[in-house]
């Protein structure tokens, strides 16, 4: 037996797969893919199942956690044998906590199970896959095949790297590894469509703060510029300079002064 799932705040697409004994020959399991037409935002439960009591038993699983209106009932009843206590197994699966899986996939294949997607945190990776260990006992193989995606911030600071933005000497003109490093950038940021993107300037604070605040503005404006010109949003990007009111190292010697001279990327809802 198994079903499809998908759903516009869960996003998971779920495969249940009981094949007992000759059955195994009299069924294939559902594909995984996109909602059929006329039921995007909705789940959408399709398969087979042995008898119309473990149908309803499964429907009205689905519709205590996404709602009876959210509930695209596909399911075919006959040609299929499931193992002992089945039904309640795949109902533990079914829990609350299926809610945090984005992007997912869920397959039962008799008494092999597999979850994939994405969930917030690591606890909540771990602690799903522990949760349905313990329930369903050790007649049940589990892969976690759940992960913890990065968040907007991760990958901008994963692709910066702790490298900085170049230009010339005062002024608001890239270098080309500027150029380059935000090239970079720019293959990253559809990714985080969606969300906002503030681009700070900071400056060391050699000279006055006024000329500072106004030189990191214009790098700042600089770099939202030349984003849009590759291709980016500019309506998802904001420029902001603060000058050196934000140092992240003492401006004491040079190479902390360089430091100093960043462009940040910070994201938002």
């Amino acid at each position: 037996m198994g079903f499809l799932l998908s759903h516009r705040k869960l996003a998971v697409a779920c495969t249940l797969a009981c094949l007992g004994g000759l059955a195994q020959a009299q069924v294939a399991p559902a594909l995984v893919g996109a909602a059929p037409p006329g039921t995007a935002g909705r789940v959408v439960a399709g398969g087979a199942v042995p008898d119309e009591a473990t149908k309803a038993e499964l429907l009205a699983r689905l519709r205590e956690l996404y709602g009876a209106a959210n509930v695209v009932d596909q399911i075919e009843v006959g040609g299929v044998v499931s193992p002992p206590n089945w039904t309640a197994s795949v109902k533990k699966v079914l829990s609350p906590q299926i809610r945090n899986v984005a992007r997912g996939q869920l397959n039962v294949d008799g008494t092999q199970i597999s979850l994939f997607g994405d969930v917030p945190t690591e606890n909540t990776r771990q602690q799903m896959v522990a949760d349905l260990s313990a329930g369903l006992g050790q007649n049940y193989t589990i892969k976690n095949g759940l992960s913890v995606p990065a968040s907007g911030q991760n990958l901008l600071d994963q692709t910066l790297a702790n490298r900085i933005v170049e230009f010339e000497t005062g002024s608001a003109t890239l270098t080309p590894k500027g150029r380059t490093l935000l090239d970079e950038m720019a293959g990253v940021l559809p990714k985080l469509a969606g969300k906002r993107i503030e681009i700070v300037g900071h400056t060391d604070n050699s000279g006055s703060r006024a000329l500072n605040l106004a030189l990191s503005q214009s790098r700042a404006e600089t770099v939202k510029s030349y984003l849009a010109g590759k291709g980016i949003n500019p309506a998802m990007l904001t420029a902001v300079g603060v000058g050196p009111d934000q140092p992240v190292a003492p401006n004491d010697k040079e190479e902390n002064r360089a430091r100093n001279r960043r462009i940040e990327f910070r994201a938002s809802q």
